[in-house]
């Protein structure tokens, strides 16, 4: 109690104290007080130790280490250390303490690698840098998984820091330990040499051996614990590059893909609540037995003599020497007593054969199980190793070998989904880090598989080649993609994929058939490529943009060809997408549809504005696509159109509605858009020519024009005149129209309103020509002259006023316009309301008056003062002393005009309301000219004035949010003045200012530059995606490629290519599945034919690594085709070769795949061709292939014709096992019919199959196996036996009965029972499964047949002639203890189904005379064993509820047939019999006080696994009953009570197979394993309380 104190405190928080009690303990040591034998006994000492160093202070590291390194010479301590990671924790720590203690810890590590002898634990250690701690108190596991501990509660302690962590990064890590026999491990061993052999044959008949023998009878996980068998297959794989050694690979492969299955089929097991037990003992920590105590002491030699044990009857019914680890030796307690002896008695407990079982176990115990753990690959190791090992092979040339090897990287990815979690990224562990750097390899090596085959398709290579990297290259990528979706999150892409996959996705996204064929495949590369390369994926998404267009562009013309009404919005819409992809197609017919379309739009008054304005927006991009050709064609197509409506061909017809066709120009975007970037495009004379062409024909086309059209232009030009006024010229036809619009003749008077005309006069003042200003002056003073009131202003207008001011405002200096934005007002508002009065005031000398505007105009340059004096009526202050200074007697004020004039720039630069508000008042524009005329050799004043003009004349202009695409409804008037770029280049402008659309605000940007299109991957695919659009599928396309008919003439870019054309048809999965039915129809050579039927398996690998959990494309479209025929021939004829049989083998095995892949949407025409085929009235060759000819028989000495036909056996089998689960969910009545016949069929055909050799002994029978799994899955259907017109139902049965019996008596019996060896567990389990299910159905066809006895076995032995032959079920017995809980489960369950008839009762009850308890003790001490799984444990209740249902004597009775339990006191002599014996054997059992505990612990909610199989568990190779794990699949509980028994009593002739559940899975366990509080009751706890039921009712009988 002491120490136990000092260690507690060694945790302590407090520094001081944890130091005190480490001297304390340093001390007690140094004075031999304790001694290091009382200290490694202590596991929490070694958890303080090992936080010492997580605490903020950490003092007496070396006293720490020093005292470690001294209790590490003890193997205890040793593994106490190992158990709680300290070779982790102490490689991190060492690296943060001083040089003078990594020495320390070095010795420490060394020390730890010296392993001890006992059992490891399942957790590690980490080292933190910030405070962590172990638990202080032994973790209590429960659950399935001891490995996975986020999963299990533990005991609570203190909120302390932890150092034990386990690795976050796994799933699932490795299967409870299972050891083995000598003669196991010896299999093994064999086994493993025999793959290193240099010899090619015995490593192939090896393989084979593996696959369909060891396999079946070794647990899978064997296989990673002793991993020598599976790094021999790993580096087989690498013959794949071998010359002629290809065939050892893909035999590898097999194996391997096999073990995958396997393994999936064990994990679903060990999370099966049904098989759990927690029992941990030294045979398995999932095994049924249990020792009894007094027994565990016992130890035997592993090779006894003759005589180490006694002769005794066994229960098999041979004396001599006793069998080892056989389990059998249950009677050493007892062979005196009657044969249903319990012994109840207080110092002897009640054994039966679960207490013996330890007693011959020394085989178990010769190896360093330790030492063999810590070699064991864990499953996430194996799953990686794959991985390693196989993808390189996927670079290899032979088809054959691609699809094995996707087929087994497919299986293993649904375990690594099991095994690893996407935490390994995060995990800093070493074996986290390992694990992620190995798997970085591997997807780094996936994508330069994928960028090989990418880049092996070329024209140089013949087209075999060019399929075989196509295919690849799809099912590789698949494959890729959904790796990465397990394993990899979109996030993390960035930060871990290499290169080499960044590329590759790149190539993946931009191709055309896989996005389209695989779309959820696409959108995941997609979201991974976004992540890891920004510049790569920009480039997929403009090329997906122009696509689009192209899409668009294809559906445009199609649309418009069609006849009818047209939706016009849609095709508008369609119409502006289109535009983006000309850069790449170039067909410009679309320019004249879309023109025609815009025009038709307008031309209509009933055109709803949002039409007009689509129409309009897409004109606008075609006016400024930036691509020159299609605006020149562009303009082209509107001259066209203009020429058409305005031409003089049109002179002499009435002017009528053929104008409207131009209205779609008629608007001031569109005429802002010719004026500004048509006339004047410095790229195209084309484009310069048609502009002005149509501004011409449209300025010149009045009298073509009705008046709502002509109004409707002068309307729409007003806002550009400022544009084009730029363009005026003398000399110019355009020019000279423009001129004319200025002009006040009796022709043009009205042509513009009469403030826009003043406008144009006085901008014309500022163009660039003299001949055109001296024009604007003329007309000026045309003006001014004819003005109201001109007589009474100055100045007088005449020639020689006129003559001086024609460069007036073309000044030198022009005016910056810009204005200041303080953050803080400088000046305070009153002043500035002062300074305005005294400007305003009539009373204030005009001295006073100047300075105080000079001073206004300081002021205004900061725009936050602007507000001040809107309110304060300055412009019209201003505008009042202008018309003073112009009146006669003006020049009083003229010293005020330069600051007005100043002081009115400045607040229309600000206020671009009040600039639209003045730049249409007339008399203010032309004050503004005489002040300039007046002022005309001041050129502050002139400049002043100039500014104003280019304010007011070019406000409309200046206003951007006029000419965007999408204005806005309530447009921000911008403060800063700007004015178009063209402006500049056309006007002198006395001002400077900021410029825009110095390119059309209406262009669009291009999705590809000249440099992405030159991109192969880029144009490859646009190629393909106009093709595509353009014959609206693949389906058309494909059709217009295989026909002879002209295409249309479309540019060379545009043609798809040879290379092109294949790859779509292979990716297209309709057209590539015609095409290999097409090459096997027209095949030659069985090569031809094997080649089609690989490529179809790629299509059905693809369907399964694509979707999730519904028939695939693959599928569907086989239903489709007319594929029957073209398998036909092959299948109604027997193979007369081996290169025949081969043929039929990978035709079978294709068959095989897809019934699995339509398994939940099953084809009726599908089966009932199959079953017509099988069922033929002629030769029936697939049925007939299943049992040897005597010709066949004689050529077996042929290995390689041997091993053909066996293999030809197998996927026959296999096939048959499939069919047989398709036809459960089948309703229809003619499949049905043909079903039950095909039923009887196959069993006749699989009990010829069945032959013993005659040496029962020999390990390795392949076909044996086969055919008893193909048993076990023919007979779960009830009926099986019942459809042969010639052999009746019970015949079929008993034959079936007979030559099972001679296999388990073969296979098990003789063998003593074989309970610890795993050596023929397979045929065991199919045996065992074959005949649980013959006994329904016997009892479904015997009807009131006595059939009981011929389950009946020989006791005796032959050589014991002297003993009477007995006949009985002890041959049952010996299952109930096989280490193997299905074994258990199943016998068990075949002992429940018999004993529903009594006379089962008293032949099962009789067979077990030599067992101490006999019967009754037996089955008791099963149901109340804890440590049992709940399924076993369920057998024997039905058992013990089938033995309660029948009447039972209180007393001895002569002759009376059922006695009921016996039990016998050796000490008081007395004996009981019936009831009493029964009520002793329960109280002694402490029955009730079980049965109590069960109800009390049984869980009541929910237990529900998300085990993610997605799409892979439904086609899983060979995933069907080949493996027996899944055997117990279909077994349901009971569900109804027997109509011959009590009501109350549930029978177990009710266990049998659900034919609902469809699945080759096992789905109760699988797919959403989910304990229901209801079913919890119906399974365990209802069924003891009936035993409890059933007990009381004998009771009153």
């Amino acid at each position: 109690m002491v120490l136990a104190g000092l260690i507690r405190k060694l945790g302590h928080q407090l520094a001081e104290i944890r130091e005190r009690a480490l001297k304390s303990i340093l001390c007690k040591i140094e004075h031999n007080l304790i001694c290091y034998a009382d200290l490694i006994q202590e596991r929490q000492l070694f958890l303080h130790l090992l936080e010492w160093f997580n605490f903020p202070s950490v003092p007496m590291k070396e006293e720490v280490l020093n005292l470690l390194s001294r209790l590490v010479k003890y193997p205890p301590a040793v593994q106490h250390l190992v158990d709680v990671g300290a070779v982790e924790f102490l490689s991190k720590l060492r690296s943060n303490v001083e040089p003078n203690l990594q020495a320390e810890i070095d010795g420490i590590l060394d020390g730890l690698f010296l392993l001890p002898s006992e059992v490891p634990a399942l957790s590690s250690a980490s080292y933190q840098t910030n405070q962590t701690e172990l638990s202080k108190n032994p973790e209590i596991l429960t659950g399935y998984f001891p490995q996975d501990k986020s999963n299990f509660q533990q005991m609570e302690v203190p909120p302390r820091p932890v150092v034990n962590q386990t690795v976050k990064c796994l799933k699932f890590s490795t299967f409870p330990w299972l050891p083995l026999t000598t003669t196991d491990r010896h299999v093994l061993s064999s086994n493993e040499s025999s793959l290193r052999s240099s010899n090619h044959t015995l490593i192939w008949n090896t393989c084979e051996l593996l696959k369909d023998v060891i396999m079946q009878d070794f647990p899978a996980e064997i296989f990673l614990q002793r991993p020598k068998i599976v790094q021999s297959l790993l580096s087989l794989l690498k013959l794949a590059f071998g010359d002629g050694k290809h065939r050892l690979a893909l035999q590898s492969v097999s194996c391997l893909q096999q073990l995958c299955m396997y393994l999936r089929n064990r994990l679903n097991f060990h999370r099966d609540p049904g098989f759990f037990s927690n029992k941990h003992d030294t045979v398995s920590q999932n095994s049924s037995l249990s020792y009894c105590h007094e027994a565990r002491g016992t130890h035997h030699s592993q090779n006894p003599s003759p005589g180490s044990s006694s002769p005794r009857p066994s229960v098999v019914g041979r004396t001599g020497q006793r069998p080892r680890g056989d389990g059998q030796d249950w009677d050493a307690a007892s062979s005196s007593g009657s044969s249903s002896h319990a012994h109840v008695n207080s110092r002897i407990s009640v054994h039966s054969p679960l207490d013996m079982g330890h007693i011959d176990l020394p085989e178990l115990e010769t190896e360093d199980t330790l030492e063999l753990q810590f070699q064991q690959l864990s499953l996430p190791q194996f799953c990686v190793s794959i991985l390693e090992s196989a993808v390189p092979l996927l670079r290899t040339g032979s088809r054959q070998v691609i699809i094995r090897v996707l087929e087994l990287l497919t299986e293993d990815m649904t375990l690594i989904g099991e095994a690893i979690s996407t935490d390994i990224w995060d995990d800093s562990s070493l074996f986290g880090i390992d694990m992620k750097e190995k798997l970085l390899l591997v997807l780094g090596a996936l994508g330069e598989t994928m960028c090989y085959h990418k880049s092996s398709i070329s024209l140089e290579q013949p087209e075999v080649m060019l399929v075989h990297h196509r295919m690849a290259f799809i099912s590789i990528s698949l494959f890729a993609v959904r790796l990465l979706q397990t394993l990899l999150p979109v996030e993390k892409a960035s930060e871990f994929l290499s290169e080499p996959m960044s590329t590759a996705l790149f190539l993946l996204s931009l191709d055309m058939p896989i996005s389209l064929e695989y779309p959820n495949i696409h959108e995941a590369v997609v979201a991974y490529l976004e992540q890891l390369n920004s510049e790569n994926y920009s480039i997929y998404k403009r090329t997906a943009e122009a696509v689009y267009s192209i899409e668009c562009t294809c559906n445009f013309l199609s649309d418009i060809g069609k006849e009818g009404e047209k939706n016009l919005l849609e095709l508008v819409e369609l119409a502006d997408q289109a535009l983006r992809s000309f850069s790449y197609h170039q067909h410009f017919p679309l320019i004249k549809e879309i023109i025609s379309i815009c025009s038709k739009i307008w031309k209509s008054a009933q055109a709803s504005p949002l039409l007009q304005g689509e129409s309009q927006k897409v004109l606008l991009h075609m006016l400024s696509h930036p691509l020159p050709r299609v605006k020149a064609e562009t303009y082209h197509c509107c001259l066209e159109i203009t020429k058409e409506c305005l031409g003089v061909h049109n002179v002499t017809k009435p002017v009528s509605s053929l104008c409207n066709g131009i209205h779609f120009l008629l608007h001031p975007k569109v005429l802002y858009e010719i004026s500004v970037f048509g006339i004047q495009e410095p790229e195209s004379e084309q484009v310069n020519t048609a502009a002005k062409a149509i501004l011409l024909y449209l300025l010149q086309g009045r009298l073509m024009m009705t008046a709502l059209t002509w109004n409707k232009f002068i309307e729409s030009l007003c806002p550009v005149i400022p544009i084009l006024q730029g363009y005026a010229d003398t000399e110019d036809p355009l020019g000279n129209c423009i001129l004319l619009l200025s002009k006040a003749s009796s022709d043009t008077e009205e042509m513009l309103p009469c403030t826009t005309r003043l406008k144009s006069m006085l901008r014309l003042l500022l163009v660039k020509k003299p001949s055109v200003r001296s024009l604007a002056l003329k007309l000026l003073a045309f003006h001014l002259t004819s003005e109201e009131g001109a007589d009474t202003k100055r100045p007088l207008i005449d020639a020689r006023v006129l003559s001086r001011v024609t460069d007036l405002f073309i000044g030198k200096k022009p005016i910056e316009l810009r204005l200041d934005d303080r953050r803080e007002l400088v000046i305070k508002l009153e002043t500035v309301e002062k300074v305005y009065e005294i400007f305003t005031s009539d009373d204030v000398d005009l001295v006073l008056r100047k300075s105080a505007a000079e001073q206004l105009a300081v002021i205004m340059q900061d725009i936050k003062m602007h507000a001040v004096v809107k309110k304060l009526c300055l412009i019209d202050k201003i505008i009042e002393y202008l018309n003073e200074c112009v009146s006669q007697d003006g020049k009083v004020v003229e010293c005020l005009v330069q600051p007005c004039l100043t002081l009115l720039r400045k607040v229309l630069c600000g206020d671009p309301v009040m600039r639209v508000s003045l730049s249409q008042q007339s008399s203010l524009l032309t004050v503004l000219f005489r002040v300039s005329l007046i002022f005309h050799e001041d050129c502050s004043v002139v400049t002043e004035v100039g500014a104003l003009f280019c304010l007011l004349l070019f406000d409309e202009v200046s206003r951007m949010d006029m000419w965007s695409v999408n204005p806005s409804n309530k447009p921000s008037l911008p403060s800063v003045f700007s004015l178009p770029v063209s402006v500049f280049r056309r006007y002198h402008l006395p001002v400077h200012v900021i410029g825009h659309h110095a390119v059309s605000p209406y262009s669009i940007v291009l999705p590809l530059s000249a440099d992405c299109l030159a991109l192969k991957p880029v144009s490859d695919m646009l190629r393909i995606a106009w093709n595509l659009s353009w014959y609206h599928g693949s389906d058309n396309l494909l059709k217009q490629m295989n026909s002879e008919t002209k295409t249309q003439e479309i540019l060379d870019a545009l043609k798809l290519s040879t290379e092109d054309i294949l790859t779509l048809k292979i990716t297209h999965m309709a057209s590539g599945l015609q095409d290999c039915l097409h090459s096997i129809v027209q095949a030659a050579t069985h090569r031809e034919v094997r080649a089609a039927v690989t490529r179809m398996s790629f299509y059905l690998l693809n369907d399964r690594l694509s979707l999730k959990g519904c028939p695939g494309p693959c599928g569907v479209t086989l239903k489709s085709l007319a594929w029957h025929t073209a398998l036909n021939r092959f299948l109604q004829v027997l193979p007369a070769c081996t290169e025949d049989e081969k043929l039929l083998i990978d035709i079978i095995h294709f068959l095989n795949k897809l019934i699995k892949e339509q398994r939940k949407n099953s084809s009726l025409e599908l089966l009932n061709w199959i079953l017509e085929l099988l069922l033929r009235h002629s030769a029936n060759p697939l049925l007939d292939l299943l049992v040897l000819t005597e010709s066949q028989a004689r050529e077996e000495t042929d290995d390689i014709r041997t091993a053909v036909r066996q293999q030809l056996q197998k996927e026959l089998i296999a096939l048959f096992d499939t069919l047989l689960l398709n036809f459960m969910e089948v309703t229809d009545r003619k499949c049905s019919e043909l079903l039950y016949v095909f039923q009887t069929q196959l069993a006749l055909k699989l009990l010829q199959c069945l032959k013993v050799t005659d040496a029962p002994h020999f390990y390795g029978l392949p076909s044996l196996e086969r055919t008893l799994r193909g048993m076990a899955n023919l007979t779960a259907f009830p009926g099986w036996s019942s459809h042969s017109p010639l052999t009746k139902p019970l015949d079929i049965c008993v034959k079936y009965l007979s030559g099972l019996l001679e296999v388990i008596t073969s296979f098990y019996v003789e063998r003593g029972g074989n309970a610890m060896s795993f050596m023929g567990k397979g045929v065991t389990k199919s045996t065992i499964l074959c005949l649980l299910h013959l006994s329904h159905e016997m009892m479904a066809q015997a009807g009131s047949l006595e059939w009981m006895s011929l389950w009946f076995l020989p006791l005796g032995s032959h050589s014991e002639e002297h003993i009477p032959t007995q006949q009985g079920l002890a041959w049952l017995i010996p299952l109930w203890v096989d280490r193997d809980p299905e074994v258990r489960f199943t016998s068990l369950g075949l002992g429940s189904a018999l004993t529903t008839l009594e006379t089962g009762c008293v032949a099962l009850a009789n067979s077990c005379q030599n067992i101490s308890g006999g019967l009754w003790g037996t089955v008791v001490n099963i149901l109340l064993d804890q440590s049992e799984c709940s399924m076993v444990r369920r057998e024997a209740a039905f058992i013990l509820q089938n033995l309660l249902v029948i009447p039972m004597p209180t007393e001895i009775i002569k002759d009376y047939t059922w006695q009921g339990p016996c039990v016998h006191d050796e000490d008081s002599g007395l004996s009981l019999i019936g009831k009493p014996a029964l009520q002793a054997l329960l109280y002694h059992c402490h029955f009730y006080e079980h049965l109590n505990q069960m109800v009390k612990h049984c869980y009541l909610g929910r237990c529900m696994f998300d085990l993610n199989f997605s799409a892979f568990d439904r086609n899983s190779e060979s995933n069907d009953l080949n493996g027996l794990d899944d055997s117990f699949k279909f077994w349901r509980a009971p569900s109804r009570t027997s109509q011959d028994r009590d009501p109350s009593s549930l029978s177990t002739s009710e266990t049998t197979v659900a034919p609902s559940l469809g699945s080759t899975e096992f789905q109760p366990l699988v797919q959403s394993t989910t304990l229901l509080p209801e079913a919890s009751h119906d399974q365990f706890v209802a069924q003891g309380i009936l035993l409890v039921k059933t007990f009381y009712l004998q009771k009153e009988k």
